[in-house]
């Protein structure tokens, strides 16, 4: 997949990255999302969340590089925390796999 395709995807499918029954307000932060919300998503909408995390995490670094082969081992590694760690913030657990 490409990386332009993975931030398309990202702003069309971002907003029901919780299930519609956990969402009372339509109104979400990054913050809410912990990483159990991220693996219960499935195929396609798990990539995307990811994906999702990661361009935000650029955005907010203030950079625009970024290179796929490194973002595919942060993935690898974000997913593997994410399963040892579901209680944990998505974000916080995708910002120290990229520390």
């Amino acid at each position: 997949m490409t990386i332009a395709r993975i931030f398309a995807l990202a702003a069309l499918v971002a907003a029901p990255l919780v299930p519609a029954s956990a969402q009372p307000s339509p109104e979400r932060t990054i913050e809410q999302y912990e990483c159990k919300d991220l693996m219960r998503e499935g195929g396609t909408n798990r990539e995307v969340a990811i994906a999702f995390l990661h361009g935000f995490l650029l955005g907010k670094s203030g950079s625009s590089k970024f290179n796929l082969e490194v973002l595919q081992k942060q993935t690898d590694a974000f997913i593997d925390r994410c399963l040892n760690n579901p209680n944990e913030k998505a974000s916080d657990a995708m910002m120290k796999v990229k520390s």
